[in-house]
């Protein structure tokens, strides 16, 4: 008889699909040392994340931990990522998010780098805006959010929150950080994650033609 409060068939599935999607980010070179942290919602209450400082190209299922949508473990004595708020708080809010990825690509950090001082990117005209979940035009524009970096969680979670209340969202960069983007499942948000990963390259190649 399960006395967990989640199923545990589910954790075995979303173990199953956060693994592969960790070694494939791992060998893009997107996870470099032990940084980044992926997860999925098990159910309204659950979700299934990464535990804290494992190399994610060797991660096996029981790397895969359970935590409330207050970011606590459930049922495990592992620790997961301290940026587990800012996954959890995306599946309070949202319940139609299933999957949220952050990775630290090269092209990511070096982009937070450079756009901080101006708090976004802007992407205009870009026929891959329609990879974002929604869209049916690149004939419109996204300001991608660059977030101070802060060991502060509740107060990156907050200011993430009060950039949610202001405007559609697929995903932002954390100054000298890395990229957080999510969606309905594992693959819409990898398509995200992969959309904002060329399209910060196509800028940051313009700046460097353009200088």
């Amino acid at each position: 008889m399960n006395t967990l409060p989640y199923d545990p068939a589910q954790l075995a599935n979303r173990a199953d699909e956060i693994v592969a999607a960790t070694r494939e980010l791992s060998a893009l070179g997107w996870t470099p040392a032990t940084s980044s942290n992926f997860s999925m919602r098990l159910d309204d209450r659950h979700a299934a994340i990464t535990v804290s400082g494992r190399d994610k190209g060797k991660l096996l299922a029981s790397d895969i931990m359970v935590v409330d949508l207050a970011g606590k473990p459930v049922a495990t004595e592992h620790r997961p990522s301290a940026e587990t708020l800012l996954h959890t708080q995306l599946y309070a809010r949202y319940p139609d998010v299933g999957c949220v990825l952050h990775t630290h690509s090269h092209v990511q950090t070096v982009a937070s780098r450079l756009y901080a001082p101006q708090g976004h990117v802007h992407l205009e005209g870009y026929e891959l805006l329609k990879a974002f979940a929604g869209n049916q035009t690149h004939e419109m524009a996204v300001d991608v959010p660059v977030l101070p970096n802060t060991q502060d969680m509740d107060e990156l979670a907050g200011w993430v929150e009060t950039l949610l209340d202001q405007q559609p969202m697929w995903g932002y960069l954390i100054n000298g950080h890395g990229l957080y983007a999510w969606g309905k499942d594992m693959a819409e948000a990898r398509r995200h994650l992969e959309a904002f990963e060329f399209l910060l390259s196509c800028e940051l190649d313009l700046r460097r033609l353009q200088s």
